[in-house]
């Protein structure tokens, strides 16, 4: 029988694509911390930014080049 492999903790990064939210009315963004927290990741950063292909390409390409953050994940847009 195969071994189960170890549980690794990652850094997430979460992204809201919006014109309108904010991290008080950011529901999906709140959701998705709670649930890579209830897994036992981490949350690395929180961002909201405007529906824009610049905004969206910056934030990305900075937790890309941050060893900290593992995952990129994305709502809204």
């Amino acid at each position: 029988m195969p071994a189960t492999p170890e549980f690794t903790a990652l850094g997430i990064a979460v992204l809201t694509v919006s014109d309108t939210r904010d991290e008080s009315t950011d529901k999906s963004g709140a959701a998705l911390i709670t649930l890579l927290e209830s897994a036992g990741h981490s949350l690395a950063e929180r961002r909201i930014v405007g529906d824009d292909i610049y905004l969206i390409r910056a934030a990305v390409s900075g937790w890309i080049a941050d060893a900290s953050v593992n995952v990129v994940l994305t709502t809204g847009g």
